[in-house]
């Protein structure tokens, strides 16, 4: 068995004079990674690999919500690879993956992850919102022979606001 945790990062600013990828979190997405990340606590009690867009925005959502959670330092990596919006590099990270890994927790970007979060699970979400997580568990022992899994959870900021 393998299990997928599919993280869009929280809320951003637009208000600065920075590129895109330097965006940074705003106040609401400092909220909601933080609430995410408290509820997180009682659902998952732990994961193999967590991976992270090299993004500014992406690597501030990873770092508060697993400052809720007990995961070692060592089992986070960034993956520039998931700063995408397409999801083509996103399925290619998750399709080579170790096997050695059962369970990957994946810090990214809209329009990548809804539609990655749809082709892999079992219940069509219209958009994956900011904070917003998708759990998909896939009855297989590679991480290449993943396709369409049955949902674990999904896990909204407003569902718990």
């Amino acid at each position: 068995m393998k299990t997928l945790y599919i993280i869009r990062h929280a809320k951003s600013s637009w208000k600065f004079d920075v590129t895109d990828h330097e965006r940074p979190l705003n106040e609401r997405g400092l909220n909601d990674a933080n609430l995410i990340g408290a509820k997180l606590k009682t659902i998952i009690k732990s994961v193999d690999q967590v991976l992270c867009s090299d993004a500014k925005r992406a690597q501030m959502t990873a770092k508060i919500i697993l400052s809720h959670l007990d995961f070692s330092d060592t089992i986070f990596r960034l993956e520039p690879k998931l700063y995408d919006f397409d999801g083509y590099q996103v399925v290619e990270v998750i399709k080579n993956c170790s096997d050695k890994i059962n369970s990957l927790m994946i810090f990214g970007h809209n329009h990548a992850l809804t539609s990655i979060a749809n082709a892999y699970g079992s219940k069509l979400i219209d958009n994956l919102p900011t904070s917003g997580v998708v759990a998909v568990q896939f009855d297989v022992l590679h991480w290449k022979d993943v396709s369409v899994g049955e949902n674990l959870f999904t896990l909204f900021p407003k569902e718990i606001r």
